[in-house]
């Protein structure tokens, strides 16, 4: 189970309506701006890319946790704040947020109640695991604004459900529940509203406790590139098996199994005094 947050490092300092904790490995970036269903800032949105920056190199996180202070996750881009800025920079600061989720190099979890809709769900499917309860409804919505969804969410939706299934949110942007968002796969589970705090915690503790860190962030560099269809994959893998020859895991991983005990995984990032392999 996670502990007592701990001191957050004055890096990790958050734009206002964000909100950092870190505790046992766990990292929660909490949307916090209740009264508006955490809507998204512009700041907000420089924010979270700064944030999962400094978080992606932090020794002491080993899973993100993306949440929404309140009934909410997140009800989008805050609407009123558009004419602030320039398109082109609200834009670019959306980009930047969206491409510093999805790239994060550790797990990553979003978990939902109420609202996840335009910019919520864009951060929600940037991570790589979503949890929601039957409270969630869900949206695409930029249809009603007269504008277009950003293209790497859009690309990132499309690979999750599908172009049919984008195609509706998108052209309609009505809001779905959550037992259609399952059913389609936007989401990869539900639960009751009094049961998905302990569900979240269970699968957080085994993400950041109970596995090899190593062959998590492994997989995500290699599923990226297979995704890409760049052609970088071999070496992207080739990558990792010479991290993975290094490491102690694999020993401790075996002995663990032989033993029937639970395995101590040690690999982290840089522990043997190299950079981790390029990828996602």
């Amino acid at each position: 189970m996670l502990g007592v947050t701990e001191h957050v490092p004055a890096h990790h300092a958050p734009a206002e309506g964000l909100r950092v904790e870190i505790a046992d490995g766990v990292a929660t970036l909490w949307l916090d701006r209740p009264d508006k269903r955490n809507a998204v800032t512009y700041a907000m949105w420089l924010g979270i890319a700064e944030v999962c920056r400094g978080l992606a190199d932090d020794p002491a996180v080993r899973v993100l946790v993306v949440r929404g202070v309140g009934e909410h996750f997140c009800a989008g881009g805050d609407i009123a704040g558009l004419g602030a800025v320039s398109m082109a920079d609200y834009r670019a600061a959306n980009d930047a947020a969206d491409a510093a989720l999805a790239e994060f190099p550790k797990p990553s979890v979003a978990v939902i109640t109420g609202a996840c809709v335009g910019g919520g769900t864009e951060i929600a499917v940037a991570c790589d695991l979503r949890l929601a309860d039957t409270t969630a409804r869900f949206g695409i919505t930029p249809a009603k604004l007269g504008i277009v969804y950003p293209l790497g969410a859009t690309e990132r939706v499309v690979r999750l459900i599908g172009a049919s299934a984008t195609k509706q949110l998108l052209l309609s942007a009505e809001l779905i529940d959550a037992e259609r968002a399952v059913r389609v796969g936007l989401v990869d589970e539900v639960h009751a509203p009094d049961a998905l705090a302990a569900r979240a915690a269970e699968l957080i503790d085994v993400l950041a406790h109970q596995r090899s860190l190593l062959t998590q962030m492994a997989s995500k560099a290699i599923v990226a590139a297979l995704e890409a269809g760049d052609g970088s994959a071999a070496a992207v893998d080739a990558a990792w098996q010479r991290e993975l020859a290094a490491s102690p895991d694999p020993a401790e991983g075996q002995a663990a199994f032989l033993e029937r005990r639970a395995p101590v995984f040690t690999w982290a990032p840089g522990s043997d005094g190299t950079e981790r392999p390029a990828g996602r």
